[in-house]
């Protein structure tokens, strides 16, 4: 019997066909770690930390990843607040989120990989995207993701633009920006702000949409079977993921 999931993208319940025969690699978006998790959080990381089970049960090797968002402006903001290193205040809640998913029994998940492990791929990425013509400067600002120049962006999530009612936007604020929805790749650090040096792109850090596509190729290559996240994430973060 056909193992069968309901596709985001094309909007249909459809059979699951491993690009490599008796594998899966699954990628499901995990915590931006700025305080515990929500009763909303855990029931997306335990829903598939049951998908992975079953599919195990069902005879698939699955490798299953999640990110862990390690550094990120409310991360930035609520150090701040509290007096404290952003980085050493991240890995105290990533420490608590990963105790939290033992208690809940999830127990899943192959690998946890952190954004600031894989600051180098997110570099490359950015790189490539500017050297094809896709990404732009903003001067004091950061790299931003141009959307004119992606004809199919909104194919996920049937949309292009913010609605009044989305629980998580996070699309960077500029009036600088060449269209709307843009969004930042790579963040210049202001003074005081966790940095990563780079003599092309400017001293800076990722941002938020492009972390979980570094982490991904990183472990998996460019394309892999099953990416799963919150429904509320379908725009615009796994959109411009």
């Amino acid at each position: 019997m056909p193992i069968r999931l309901y596709n985001s993208l094309t909007r249909k319940i459809e059979d699951l066909a491993p690009r490599t025969e008796g594998e899966i690699n699954m990628f499901v978006c995990g915590p931006t770690v700025y305080d515990r998790i929500h009763l909303g959080n855990a029931r997306t990381f335990t829903i598939f930390d049951v998908v992975a089970k079953w599919l195990r049960y069902r005879g698939l090797n699955v490798t299953y990843i999640q990110n862990i968002t390690d550094i990120d402006d409310k991360i930035i903001r609520r150090a701040a607040d509290a007096g404290r290193d952003a980085l050493e205040y991240a890995h105290v809640y990533d420490d608590l989120f990963r105790a939290d998913m033992q208690a809940l029994g999830n127990t899943a998940v192959s690998l946890y990989l952190r954004a600031t492990d894989h600051i180098p791929q997110v570099i490359a990425q950015v790189k490539k995207l500017h050297d094809h013509g896709h990404a732009y400067l903003i001067e004091g600002d950061g790299w931003y993701f141009d959307l004119s120049t992606f004809p199919d962006y909104g194919k996920l999530s049937g949309r292009t633009g913010i609605a009044a009612n989305d629980a998580v936007s996070r699309i960077d604020d500029s009036d600088k920006k060449r269209n709307t929805g843009d969004f930042c790749l790579w963040k210049l650090s202001k003074p005081d702000e966790p940095v990563w040096q780079d003599g092309e792109l400017g001293d800076g850090r990722p941002g938020w949409h492009i972390e979980d596509t570094a982490i991904t190729e990183s472990v998996f290559g460019p394309q892999y079977d099953i990416h799963g996240g919150g429904a509320d994430l379908i725009f615009p973060h796994h959109t411009n993921e």
